[in-house]
């Protein structure tokens, strides 16, 4: 058991004879009334969202989750093949279940798979991911103590914020939690 009190992101739980994780937590204390612990769920099994809101003492059931190490090998459109790294067994997983890291994920990349009761249910990557830029503005000379951004795009396709000095063919370093420029490599 649990209290909800000591949620944090990634706190996967049974309520309702469901298995949600937690995707975002915050702890309020409004000046007058009792605190309590507001949350955004997410259904393991299903995949939908929910927000609900827990008194910091009630008791939930914690579950167990299986991770295991997989390296991602290609996909076909929308199924994505990951091959498990100590058995070689293969498995393929749809775009839905993915989108939220496909901005990060590179072929032959390890990942972690997350599953319950053998269920995948989600695929974290690497907490830093080293991308290729393959698309930028000029950046601007002398451009280097401000903290202006551009956008660039990097060969996943996806596009993130970059400072100015940020040019075609450079490698950054991007954080996965925030989706954030890091460093340039």
């Amino acid at each position: 058991m649990i209290f909800a009190g000591d949620f944090r992101n990634g706190t996967t739980f049974e309520m309702d004879s469901q298995v949600y994780r937690v995707v975002e937590f915050q702890h309020v204390k409004p000046g007058k009334g009792a605190a309590f612990v507001r949350t955004k769920l997410k259904n393991v099994i299903v995949g939908t969202t929910m927000e609900k809101t827990f008194n910091p003492s009630e008791k939930v059931e914690e579950v167990s989750i299986t991770t295991s190490e997989m390296q991602y090998l290609y996909n076909d459109g929308e199924t994505y093949t990951f091959m498990d790294n100590n058995t070689y067994e293969q498995v393929e997983l749809n775009k839905s279940a993915i989108e939220d890291i496909l901005p990060y994920l590179l072929d032959n990349m390890n990942v972690k798979v997350l599953s319950y009761k053998g269920n995948i249910f989600g695929v974290e990557p690497p907490t830093f991911v080293e991308l290729e830029v393959t698309y930028t503005e000029p950046g601007i000379k002398g451009a280097t103590a401000t903290g202006s951004t551009k956008p660039a795009t990097v060969e996943t396709g996806a596009s993130f914020q970059v400072p100015l000095f940020v040019e075609i063919g450079d490698k950054i370093r991007i954080d996965t939690r925030t989706g954030e420029y890091m460093e340039r490599v």
